[in-house]
């Protein structure tokens, strides 16, 4: 069974730092392989595909979303969206 994270979600609203470092090394990798960029490059001073997939991830602008497992077998779909806000906070 699969739930969709609505307000006051099973789960933590944050983004752990696991979390945080599958999604910019899996986006580097996808930007390392010719995925379009999401962001404007020219501004940057490192044009690797790490920093730029860090950039887009600060940014918000990855449609990403985190499936998160919980102890009776059901997983929770959050939005990288609303992590992000949840750390803003």
């Amino acid at each position: 069974m699969v739930l969709w994270r609505r307000k006051g979600g099973v789960t933590i609203p944050k983004l752990t730092r696991y979390e945080k470092a599958r999604i910019i090394g899996a986006r580097a990798l996808q930007i390392a392989l010719g995925a379009p960029v999401l962001v404007d490059v020219s501004k940057l001073k490192n044009k690797d595909p790490i920093t730029i997939a860090e950039e887009e991830f600060k940014r918000g602008v990855l449609p990403v979303t985190i499936r998160r497992r919980l102890p009776d077998g059901t997983y929770e779909l959050v939005p990288l969206s609303e992590l992000i806000k949840g750390e803003e906070e």
